[in-house]
């Protein structure tokens, strides 16, 4: 799977609040791909090569895939006669052996590595290998927790996800921030109650989104409040 989209020149990501969030929150919910890293070339190589085997228009799929499970896209396709869950283990297979030009988005390193631990997870619609073989491959370490495709029996855009990393967090889904750029991840954080802010490091279309974006965590800092709300602010310079 792969949540992120190769930008395009001049393109503009739309919100309606620019502003940071202005509340604490209990906890920060991070998802994966177009959020603290960038896949987009390994992922699209794998996904091409699957979509030309299956004779699939490639340019019209690809924009499918971003944000949710491979076999919940495969799934989507229709295509007659194929053992989902076998291509998906597939697609699994191939992406874990294509990471070059993984990268972490922009200060997600210092961002992340300012949050006191248990305070934050990574949420994604990658199985657990994979996603922590594309978060070492980006350079990031490995989050104290990680909720994976491998974890929930409805991948976004269902919450359960969400859901399921805020009750290990010890905390309501409606407490914490999540950090997303696809729109079935905003549909999960929405519907699992949660506060979303938007990361546009790596996306090419417009998002008609009520939630507030940022380009990526160079500018950004988390600040822990006084009884222990985690707040994003702007960093010092």
């Amino acid at each position: 799977m792969c949540d992120d989209v190769a930008p395009e020149p001049n393109a503009t990501f739309v919100v309606t609040r620019s502003e940071l969030p202005d509340r604490a929150f209990a906890a920060f919910l991070f998802d994966m791909d177009g959020t603290i890293l960038s896949s987009i070339a390994c992922a699209e190589r794998v996904w091409t090569r699957w979509a030309q085997r299956h004779g699939l228009d490639v340019a019209a799929f690809l924009p499918t895939i971003h944000g949710m499970r491979a076999i919940e896209t495969i799934r989507g396709q229709n295509l007659p006669g194929i053992d989902v869950q076998a291509e998906a283990d597939t697609i699994t297979r191939e992406e874990m052996d294509d990471v070059e030009g993984i990268a972490a988005i922009a200060g997600v390193a210092a961002f992340l590595g300012a949050l006191p631990l248990h305070r934050w997870a990574v949420v994604t619609s990658a199985p657990r290998e994979l996603a922590l073989r594309r978060i070492a491959a980006a350079g990031l370490p490995a989050p104290p927790m990680l909720v994976t495709a491998d974890d929930v029996a409805n991948g976004k855009p269902a919450p359960d996800c969400f859901l399921l990393a805020a009750s290990r967090l010890g905390v309501r889904a409606s407490d914490c921030l999540v950090f997303e750029d696809a729109p079935a991840g905003i549909a999960a954080a929405e519907a699992a109650g949660a506060r979303v802010l938007v990361v546009r490091a790596t996306h090419a279309h417009v998002t008609d989104t009520p939630h507030p974006g940022i380009l990526d965590y160079a500018s950004l800092a988390p600040r822990v409040d006084a009884d222990g709300g985690l707040r994003v602010v702007a960093a010092e310079a």
